[in-house]
């Protein structure tokens, strides 16, 4: 009998403490880069960290074996839990039932050569990682606010025009403190061009996130060589906003389907971000246009037969509305399965909770906020059903209910729910001015809420 996703996670983690109760593949076989800033780190919720250049003119794979990332290899077979990923040790914390990331991701990565690997290779070869997620430049045509100038050419022109939010603590967006690589001309773009074909051998998924990769030159410059020189077991994946021109998302749908209908890539999965939705969504993520957004989701699926993910950053205005969302996915999975055509759901969605900025981080509001969470909760379990395509798996339902855990038995220090909320009103004050918008009309609901924060904005004594 098939083991289901959870079982096999489970099954994967007690095969990988062998080495270490901390160990994670991802250190050693997953790598994001950041070539506009010269950074990398092994998944999301480490902080990147800056890649030296002197290694790599003779060793273009030190864009992902850096020595900090060998430090932290070391670290975990020694049974060590490195700080920087203390997302993943928060949610083991809470159970040994809990699925964290590091756990999900170890099961999705194992194989026997890669556990002997690591086995005999310890902490300090150079690996050819399985899954490389690559960022090639910040042009983007959003700036969502808890984004960052590093990663968005629109918000990096923002704080050259208004200067940095310096009336908050956290997520000030100062732009002085690091240097921007253009595509051309950039040691670290060109270590990986030279790294490519030793790299793509191994490489089972290549992910290219932005930015926002549908615009910018170098996406095309890799398909022009996956054209010349087909990967035919490569999985290519992209994040895409879905916010650019109709036009330019039809150029970047064929040129996928070109390269999957002449088996030049194994498959595609298109990634992207919408957090509620309405105008609500727009407001997170501005530059959003809901109306457009839709209509390049409909043309890709259509015209597509790749599945699309939604990758859900759960923050604080997600909690009162998050089930308009999940309505509307519904609504898509209804609409996109075609059950005769398609045996793997074609529209999935993850839900990590955003951790930082704190003014975005969901255990700043009241406890009292806990009734829409169990309210979102409750109708993903009204509508499991893991043999129907049209509705949500029980995985799903159980990565939601950690964020409902977490945000239900997360205390923080009283220092920091002040400095949270104080940062929220003045963030979100600025941001209204900067960008001629208006939370409390587009989140009357939480009205009362911004009342209370601008309370510790003046008085810092509860």
């Amino acid at each position: 009998m098939e083991r289901s996703e959870s079982e096999e996670i489970k099954r994967i983690d007690t095969i990988t403490q062998e080495i270490s109760p901390t160990f994670c593949f991802a250190k050693w076989y997953h790598a994001n880069i950041y070539f506009q800033t010269g950074e990398t780190h092994s998944c999301y919720h480490p902080a990147p960290h800056k890649i030296d250049t002197a290694p790599l003119l003779e060793n273009p794979s030190a864009i992902h074996n850096t020595a900090q990332k060998k430090k932290e290899r070391a670290a975990m077979m020694r049974g060590e839990q490195p700080a920087g990923c203390n997302y993943c040790w928060k949610i083991e914390a809470m159970g040994k039932d809990y699925v964290s990331d590091r756990k999900q991701r170890n099961q999705t990565i194992f194989f026997k050569h890669r556990l002997k690997a690591v086995k005999e290779g310890g902490a300090e070869f150079d690996v050819n990682p399985e899954y490389l997620e690559v960022s090639f430049g910040n042009e983007c045509n959003f700036r969502c606010g808890y984004c960052h100038p590093k990663a968005s050419s629109r918000y990096y022109q923002e704080i050259k025009q208004h200067g940095p939010y310096d009336m908050v603590k956290n997520h000030r967006c100062d732009i002085d403190w690091f240097q921007i690589f253009e595509e051309e001309n950039n040691p670290y773009l060109d270590a990986f061009w030279r790294w490519w074909p030793e790299l793509s051998k191994e490489l089972h998924i290549l992910r290219i996130t932005g930015g926002e990769p549908t615009i910018q030159q170098s996406t095309y410059r890799l398909f022009d060589m996956l054209d010349a020189d087909p990967k035919p077991e490569l999985e290519l994946n992209c994040n895409s906003n879905l916010g650019g021109k109709p036009k330019q998302l039809e150029k970047f749908t064929n040129r996928v389907n070109d390269l999957l209908t002449n088996s030049k890539i194994r498959r595609f999965k298109m990634f992207t971000s919408i957090d509620t939705w309405g105008k609500r969504a727009e407001y997170i993520r501005d530059g959003l246009d809901i109306e457009v957004f839709e209509r390049n989701l409909d043309y890709f699926m259509r015209n597509c037969e790749a599945p699309m993910v939604l990758m859900i950053t759960f923050n604080i205005f997600s909690v009162t509305t998050f089930r308009t969302l999940l309505e509307k996915i519904l609504e898509w999975r209804a609409k996109y399965n075609d059950v005769e055509t398609h045996r793997w759901q074609r529209l999935g969605f993850d839900t990590p909770h955003l951790k930082e900025p704190l003014q975005y981080d969901i255990n700043i509001l009241p406890k009292e906020y806990l009734s829409y969470m169990r309210d979102h909760l409750q109708f993903i379990k009204e509508n499991v059903d893991d043999n129907r395509k049209d509705a949500f798996s029980t995985l799903e339902y159980e990565k939601f209910r950690r964020v409902v855990d977490y945000m239900e038995t997360t205390e923080y220090p009283l220092e920091k729910v002040i400095q949270g909320r104080q940062d929220f009103h003045k963030f979100f004050t600025e941001q209204n001015r900067r960008r001629g918008v208006n939370h409390i009309e587009v989140f009357p609901e939480m009205a009362e809420f911004f009342d209370l924060c601008e309370t510790y904005v003046w008085n810092t004594i509860i």
